[in-house]
């Protein structure tokens, strides 16, 4: 195996290492476990938060949405330093020490000490976050063009693979956590957290030891820590002039609002409004990301037969659809189905942002870094606004459902959007 195979391999292992984290602890299990703790700890939904009083699942939703916000803060000053300090495996490796190190001081929470539980949970979702922007910069360095598509795609099958196998093993100790020699489900839980920050850990070292460090690329430039700054703020500047780029982000930014939110929040929902048991959620989340794969592709075939936009619009109409169904549903049968539809959307929805998005980027332009840069931040702002909006509905009424009603404008604002930047007109091989 020549070394360009090596450095690409080992890329790949990153996505393999990391994403472990988003679906084990993210999307399915520390949601879930949140939840009971506290509620177990302290006999009720609402817990004392450095002694403000809040209830379990609007104090989770609060703390997602204060890991993206730091992570959007920070991010354009992360992409100045990845493309032009010569850092860039220092600080892939800061924030995936970080990250891997919190999930694993996971293990140490309770319930009761649950200022130590969010602290830990917000830490780990910077470092995850955080280290997307540096592990994401490689790709253009360590393969050619004709070779992004290909290596991308791979990365994500590693990623599949390796989180779900991790999952997989997370619903045996908790299926099994008896014969094992645990005494309650909620150890297998905690052990869960524990193997996921020394997977992540682990195998990112393999990561490291392959990419190039790219110390010889540093360029000495006095304004470095604001030169990310810079380039987002004259992407901004030009959007005065594409009126289309500028009504699809903000498009972008209240559909993916409702969508990430989903992602993050679906299983706290299932606990807390149907009483679903941790097993059966992470079998409702392994259908999904098993239905997310026929999805992609799905969508992706109508976008080549149609156009991007007209994909995008079907999906949305779709998601109007799964947040009202998600108002009414009270059976664990009728969730599974929801989490089935969920799964259909879900991988096209994503896949087909990011390509409609690069058909919008002027033809003329050289560097597509910063324009992926902003749109990378206005995806971090939307997850902001998504969870806290959740969160914030189900303080106000004293119900996550009324917050599925929140999630059902976000959609019907976009799809009007979508329809006023005729996006949905562009071919499939035309830019801006």
């Amino acid at each position: 195996m020549n070394q360009t195979k090596k450095t690409q391999n080992a890329w790949c292992m990153y996505d393999w290492a990391n994403s472990a984290y988003l679906l084990v602890i993210s999307s399915t299990l520390f949601p879930i476990y949140f939840n009971g703790a506290t509620r177990s700890a302290f006999d009720s939904e609402t817990v004392r938060f450095f002694g403000v009083e809040v209830i379990n699942s609007v104090l989770y939703s609060y703390a997602v949405s204060v890991a993206f916000l730091i992570v959007a803060f920070i991010s354009p000053w992360l992409s100045g330093m990845a493309d032009y300090g010569g850092k860039k495996k220092f600080f892939l490796r800061l924030f995936t020490y970080i990250g891997s190190v919190s999930t694993a001081g996971l293990f140490w929470f309770r319930g009761e000490n649950v200022e130590y539980g969010v602290i830990c949970s917000v830490l780990a979702g910077i470092g995850y976050s955080g280290s997307l922007v540096f592990y994401n910069s490689y790709l253009p360095e360590i393969s050619s063009a004709s070779e992004y598509d290909k290596l991308s795609a791979k990365g994500y099958a590693y990623g599949y693979i390796g989180s779900v196998l991790l999952l997989l093993v997370s619903f045996a100790l908790v299926q099994f956590h008896v014969p094992l020699g645990l005494s309650a489900k909620s150890d297998a839980v905690r052990i869960s957290f524990l193997l996921v920050g020394i997977w992540w850990f682990g195998f990112a070292q393999y990561s490291f030891y392959y990419l190039p460090d790219n110390k010889d690329r540093k360029k000495k430039d006095e304004s470095l820590f604001w030169k990310g700054v810079k380039e987002l703020k004259i992407v901004f500047h030009s959007l005065k002039e594409l009126k289309m780029m500028k009504v699809y982000l903000l498009a972008f930014f209240f559909y993916s609002a409702g969508v990430q939110t989903v992602m993050h929040l679906a299983a706290i929902f299932g606990e807390k409004e149907l009483r679903l048991e941790a097993s059966k959620l992470i079998i409702t989340i392994t259908i999904i990301q098993i239905v997310a794969i026929a999805g992609a592709y799905l969508f992706a075939a109508l976008s080549k037969k149609f156009s991007n936009g007209i994909s995008i619009l079907i999906m949305l109409m779709i998601w109007i659809g799964i947040c009202g169904y998600a108002y009414v549903l009270q059976t664990e049968f009728q969730f599974y189905g929801l989490a089935v539809v969920v799964g259909l959307v879900m991988g096209g929805i994503q896949s087909m942002s990011r390509s409609t998005f690069s058909k919008l980027i002027p033809k003329e332009t050289i560097d597509n870094t910063s324009y992926f840069s902003f749109y990378d931040v206005v995806e971090k702002l939307s997850i902001v606004v998504g969870t806290f909006s959740f969160g914030f509905i189900e303080h106000l009424t004293g119900s996550m459902r009324n917050s599925t009603i929140a999630l059902m404008l976000f959609f019907v604002v976009s799809v009007g959007l979508l329809l006023y930047s005729k996006v949905h007109r562009i071919s499939q091989t035309s830019c801006a």
